[in-house]
């Protein structure tokens, strides 16, 4: 189970791919499966890969998902982490765990349409910034969600 989700996985297929990509168009995705988690983590590595207070990932089958057009490139952010990002804009797409080596979270606002994968929970909200505050009443984790949570 991905760090980021701590969702029990459950393969449904798709009518439509879930399809999104990064801000030039150059690299482009599609998910065939459903996602099985949705989640806004906080943790100081998202932070700053992002340079952003917090990110929204989604969470697919990584044997359900392919990338189009050009190849993202990738860095491993940490032991065991890697990330993927276009190489011509630098949006990040990607976030692949090798405890989880069967799932990839997708960067919600990368999807071509974001607003039907609502988070359902927040992870490491103690790494948040002091000025940072929701307020959407979603349950929040330390770290990731318990397993079936």
């Amino acid at each position: 189970m991905s760090p980021h989700t701590g969702n029990e996985r459950q393969t449904v297929t798709l009518a439509a791919p879930v399809r999104g990509g990064c801000f030039c168009g150059a690299v482009r995705y599609e998910a065939s499966e459903a996602p099985f988690g949705s989640m806004i983590c906080h943790c100081a590595s998202c932070r700053r890969i992002a340079a952003a207070p917090a990110v929204a990932w989604v969470t697919f089958r990584l044997d359900g998902l392919r990338f189009t057009g050009a190849a993202p490139r990738s860095l491993e952010s940490s032991p065991g982490v890697r990330r993927r990002f276009c190489g011509q804009c630098g949006t990040q797409l990607s976030y692949e765990n090798a405890q989880s080596p069967h799932e990839i979270d997708l960067t919600t606002c990368s999807l071509d349409e974001p607003a039907r994968f609502a988070p359902t929970h927040h992870s490491w909200p103690q790494h948040d910034l002091p000025w940072l505050r929701f307020g959407d009443g979603l349950p929040a984790y330390p770290q990731s969600r318990p397993a079936g949570g």
